[in-house]
């Protein structure tokens, strides 16, 4: 594959010298962030704009979605880059199906893997509604539940499935009532004894293999050298520890609440669509088919689809995350896009540290959000507002359109900085002779008042279908030594445009 020219121009802007006056891949990959109100134009204006140009230039992609008409916007901007064989829409009935659980258990750290991906949904869905918490015990039982659970699965099944962990969950007695003829105790009572028998069928064939060596070895000097020597041992005494020494014993109001911080989002994953598209079927897409150029649109719009619809996304999104940032950049090295609109509903507790080394994955994040209140309350806990000034660090550009909210408007008033502004005063006296005088000072002030962005352009007949937008940039100059220039979008838009 030929090399990608991170200096290729997407936007082009009548700066000063040949890298100042280009928008780049470079830019791109260094993120996107678009803030405006409602009816600004940020989708049809700026979004359209640079999803055109993405699309043109070759890039891969996953478009997540919150509005049912996203699917027919990107297959006309898909049609109109020539792209329509590289959209992969995923949706009930369109034959497209990922199985996370079979992808995410293929290399090392298996367990770790899957984990990762369940608990970040699980905590970004409870930071949106409110129900975080920053006590690390919280997050810690969680953790260990569900490591557990996943290691009782594979030990005693070989495999994981998303319905016999839900199963074993439900099924986990308390200490009082556990009993292995229980009904209710069924499913985690099976998987309990299938893993010893298949941990005890190990260790009978390692013991025949090792009789002479192991005779003459004490009891903690067996355990040892068993455990060295079977990982499954060592892992089913801790599965035995965890639940019958720890979870069992927990209060049931602690308890039940780590319970169902679990099994409530693994209810949802059994529910259709989402158990058809994420669960049921292997796989006939995965993150990687972007990196041949393909573009993923998860079509489970979060109006429609509500909760499961933002849990399925954030989760398939965390999967693409990481496996853009573990391909080998030497060997393809072709940019990606994440595109969400509406992103407040996409976020989760990884994405400042995925964003911080996202240039580097050659990966081009495109956030769209009407303002920073949005984002503040979605990224719950006591930090949240450290988290969004750390995640909106970590994008290079931003474009601020028309705005009603103070907080934003004056945020982007911020970045774009102070100026010299030259002041003409003028006195006149009239004692005896009349005299006039006019005197000019310099005096700072912001380049561009907050007040100034909610008088910005928003398309449409009546301005001609033209959006206008304060482009912010991290680097290298724009115009006259400045980081900022003032664009006019156009919502026709099919090919390069220029700044005012």
């Amino acid at each position: 594959m030929e090399k990608v020219n991170l200096d290729y121009p997407l936007i082009h802007l009548s700066g000063q010298g040949q890298l100042a006056s280009h928008w780049t891949v470079r830019n791109a990959v260094e993120g996107v962030q678009i803030f405006g109100g409602i009816g600004s134009g940020k989708t049809s204006g700026s979004g359209r704009m640079l999803a055109l140009q993405y699309l043109s230039a070759g890039f891969g992609g996953l478009v997540l979605t919150v509005k049912p008409d996203e699917k027919q916007l990107w297959q006309e901007y898909c049609k109109l880059a020539g792209r329509t064989n590289d959209l992969i829409i995923v949706e009930p009935g369109q034959g497209h199906y990922f199985d996370f659980l079979d992808y995410e258990s293929k290399g090392e750290g298996m367990t770790e893997n899957i984990v990762q991906v369940l608990k970040t949904v699980i905590r970004a869905s409870q930071e949106k509604s409110g129900g975080g918490s920053d006590d690390p015990f919280w997050e810690t039982a969680l953790d260990m539940l569900i490591f557990n659970v996943i290691d009782l699965c594979k030990l005693a099944y070989g495999k994981v499935s998303v319905q016999r962990m839900y199963d074993i969950v439900q099924a986990i007695p308390k200490a009082e009532s556990f009993t292995t003829d229980d009904k209710r105790n069924l499913a985690f009572t099976t998987a309990f004894e299938l893993a010893q028998q298949n941990v005890k069928n190990q260790i009978e064939i390692w013991g025949h293999l090792n009789a002479e060596n192991i005779e003459t070895l004490s009891d903690a000097a067996y355990q040892e050298t068993l455990f060295n020597s079977l990982p499954d041992a060592r892992t089913l005494k801790s599965i035995d520890q965890f639940f019958l020494e720890s979870f069992m014993n927990l209060s049931e109001k602690t308890r039940s609440i780590i319970d169902f911080s679990f099994s409530g989002f693994l209810f949802r994953l059994l529910r259709d669509p989402v158990y058809s598209l994420f669960c049921r079927h292997a796989s006939t897409f995965t993150p990687d088919d972007c990196l041949d150029g393909k573009i993923i649109l998860l079509n489970l719009p979060v109006k429609l689809y509500h909760k499961i619809g933002t849990d399925s996304q954030i989760m398939f999104k965390y999967i693409w995350q990481r496996a853009m940032e573990k391909r080998d950049i030497s060997k393809n090295d072709r940019p990606v896009f994440l595109w969400a609109d509406e992103a407040q509903n996409f976020l989760h507790e990884h994405d400042a540290d995925y964003q911080a080394t996202a240039r580097s994955s050659r990966i081009a994040t495109v956030y769209i959000s009407q303002n920073l209140p949005n984002y503040l309350a979605n990224m719950g806990g006591t930090k949240s507002a450290y988290k969004v000034k750390s995640f909106l660090g970590t994008l290079g550009t931003k474009i601020f359109h028309a705005n009603a909210d103070v907080e934003t408007n004056r945020y982007a008033s911020e970045l774009i900085g102070d100026g010299y502004f030259e002041e003409t005063s003028r006195t006149a006296t009239a004692a005896g002779q009349f005299s006039a005088s006019r005197t000019k000072s310099l005096k700072i002030d912001r380049i561009v008042r907050p007040e100034d962005f909610v008088r910005l352009r928003t398309g449409g007949n009546l301005n001609n279908f033209k959006v206008d937008g304060y482009l912010h940039l991290q680097g290298n100059p724009i115009k006259d030594g400045a980081s900022y220039a003032k664009i006019i979008f156009d919502q026709n838009f099919t090919s390069n445009i220029y700044n005012n």
